[in-house]
């Protein structure tokens, strides 16, 4: 947690106080916050701390930009008093207008979670200006599994077991504790360090929901990335801790291929093939190479009934992520590094729809989604009418950094 200080400890509170104010301005005005690398120090006159109400003084000198979007950016910040680097999430409440519930949600389901899970991304501190959200975090500088998959084309089947487990071992946590993630994807999936073996973190609830007393909650809200959504979003026959389950196994499925089972020509095939369940292991030469269990598991997950999909708990003792991993042997090595050779060129074209797609498609879905569910029956004949205005008014339903 951020460290408290009083006001008489802190030397540079009053030009901390100056330069906040030089960065509220310019945010304020609507312009894009300065992405230069110099270094600013934060030093808020109430701020609040994580997990107490209790009013403090916590400095924080920013250092390089780690992201940047439409809405915030994300610096590097070390606490003046500790020495510890964090990264901080600086939102504009003017360009945030609609959206702030949003990250105001996430602070409070962050502030039921954090630090109970090595996987979970931990809120240290957060504090707010007039214009401006201030949100510190674990310091997270290994990049998003979304990107090592492209980098790599895809995981052997024993690192990715290894990655599904970790993370379902979070979507426990994060189950048991009474939230469903609700956007689940390899984007919001990121490594600690650079280091092959890095930890994975579970980041992003903007979108997660808190259930009720009662686990057989039932939610209705739209909300998601397309290619991860589970076909009881789209039905809306109401959605619980089963749609974090399905996710989890489309990137099982997107670790051993490099692409996501569902990918489609448009988005409109796409959720044709969620909500009927249509997916495949082919080519067959490839998914040869990869077990029986692996193929087993990931249907599991991808079972459409919801209710008869496994739980987190059943999943992590599933054969796949319980027992030893199968090997292949030299003959299936071989095949797979021919096949590998052969299709690179289709690899890297799946790689290229993915970013521009997935890196969008949840700001593009919700009113689209409210058409279809409004006569489901006439599904096939409204697609294309309801597509054309999907495609020229994008609702949007998430924020990227």
């Amino acid at each position: 947690m951020g460290t408290q200080q009083s006001r008489a400890e802190n030397p540079t509170s009053s030009r901390a106080s100056s330069e906040v104010a030089d960065w509220d301005a310019a945010l304020g005005a609507g312009e894009q916050p300065d992405h230069k690398d110099k270094p600013r120090v934060i030093s808020p006159t109430s701020s609040m701390n994580a997990s107490t109400s209790s009013i403090s003084l916590v400095t924080y000198q920013t250092g390089r930009t780690l992201s940047s979007g439409t809405h915030a950016i994300v610096k590097e910040a070390i606490h003046v008093r500790t020495g510890k680097h964090y990264a901080c999430k600086i939102l504009n409440k003017k360009l945030m207008e609609h959206r702030e519930h949003m990250i105001r949600n996430e602070m409070a389901i962050l502030r039921r979670i954090s630090g109970g899970h090595c996987n979970v991304v931990t809120l240290h501190d957060h504090f707010e200006t007039t214009r401006n959200l201030y949100l510190v975090f674990d310091l997270c500088t290994g990049g998003q599994l979304f990107e090592r998959v492209c980098a790599q084309g895809n995981y052997d089947e024993i690192e990715a077991a290894n990655l599904v487990r970790n993370t379902f071992k979070a979507v426990k946590y994060i189950h048991d504790s009474g939230v469903i993630h609700c956007n689940l994807k390899p984007q919001n999936l990121i490594f600690r360090t650079s280091a092959e073996d890095a930890d994975i973190v579970i980041t992003n609830f903007s979108l997660s929901k808190e259930l009720g007393e009662e686990d057989s909650t039932m939610l209705t809200e739209v909300c998601g990335t397309t290619s991860f959504m589970a076909p009881e979003i789209f039905n809306g026959t109401g959605y619980g801790k089963a749609v974090d389950v399905w996710a989890m196994g489309v990137i099982s499925y997107f670790l051993l291929a490099g692409y996501a089972p569902f990918n489609r020509g448009s988005e409109q095939e796409e959720i044709e093939a969620i909500i009927t369940g249509d997916y495949n292991f082919e080519p067959q030469e490839y998914w040869a190479t990869f077990s029986e269990t692996a193929k087993d598991f990931i249907r599991t997950c991808l079972t459409i009934e919801p209710e008869k999909r496994p739980t987190a708990t059943e999943a992590l003792q599933h054969k796949w992520l319980a027992s030893a991993h199968f090997v292949p042997g030299p003959d299936k090595v071989r095949i797979k590094k021919a096949f590998n050779a052969k299709q690179a060129w289709r690899k890297v074209a799946f790689s290229i729809i993915a970013v521009k797609r997935m890196s969008t498609l949840a700001d593009q879905q919700r009113t689209a989604i409210q058409e279809l569910r409004a006569n489901l029956d006439k599904y096939r004949e409204k697609s294309a009418e309801v597509y054309t205005w999907f495609y020229d008014n994008k609702a949007v339903t998430h924020l990227f950094l």
